[in-house]
């Protein structure tokens, strides 16, 4: 059987609705409140779970602030930040979009405040196929303003299907790698597709120099330019 990351199909797509339109923007005009406001630190609170994997927040804590570290930012620790909040009460995502983003200023001393909603996080089988989904939704809203600076999502689904031609076999191969595929990585793939967008931070040797790169799908920013 073949490892499982040797044989999937990475598609990194969203499922739109009707026939929206769409087009590929710089940085720039899509996000231009971003370079206005420059944030330097981002606080990443819990994330939203809409998927049915009561584990999914915890496991993509895991994931995004290496990322955001590597576009230039200084990503206030998770672990501690999430401590902090679970000692007022609040475990959820869901619990912070209301609250005011300013007292995440006072709080924690942070620029910007990160918001992820995970849409999906799931395993899916059909007849002789299969895949691994993982789908979130990204909003960085500025703590002095409360403007949202920059909003992107994405979908990643990995195939796992069986292709040897054999019935039987490709059944059983399908089955365990869907089971054995690692949500991490997927998660990963996701953040590397988003992240992509955002335009680089103080501490990235193309901070404000990269506003005319063509990397913003319309079709997948609530905030870009359609």
């Amino acid at each position: 059987m073949k490892t499982p990351f040797k044989s999937i199909l990475v598609l990194a797509a969203l499922m739109l609705s009707g026939c929206a339109t769409h087009k590929i923007v710089s940085k720039q005009e899509a996000f231009p409140k971003m370079y206005d406001a420059a944030p330097l630190s981002v606080l990443v609170v819990p994330a939203v779970n809409k998927s049915t994997a009561a584990d999914a927040p915890d496991l993509y804590s895991t994931t995004i602030a290496q990322p955001l570290a590597e576009a230039g930012y200084y990503v206030l620790p998770i672990p501690l930040s999430a401590m902090l909040l679970q000692q007022e009460g609040i475990v959820d995502g869901a619990q912070l979009r209301d609250v005011s983003p300013d007292k995440f200023k006072h709080m924690f001393g942070a620029d910007a405040v990160l918001f992820v909603t995970i849409n999906q996080w799931d395993t899916n089988y059909f007849v002789t196929g299969g895949n691994v989904t993982v789908g979130a939704e990204f909003d960085l809203v500025s703590t002095s303003s409360g403007e949202s600076l920059w909003n992107y999502q994405n979908v990643v689904v990995i195939n796992t299907s069986g292709n040897s031609g054999n019935l039987i076999a490709d059944i059983i191969s399908t089955a365990i790698t869907t089971a054995t595929t690692d949500y991490v990585p997927v998660a990963r793939m996701v953040n590397a597709s988003v992240i992509n967008t955002l335009p680089v931070g103080k501490y990235h040797s193309r901070h404000k120099q990269d506003g005319a790169d063509q990397s913003v799908n319309t079709a997948l920013s609530a905030k870009a330019t359609q």
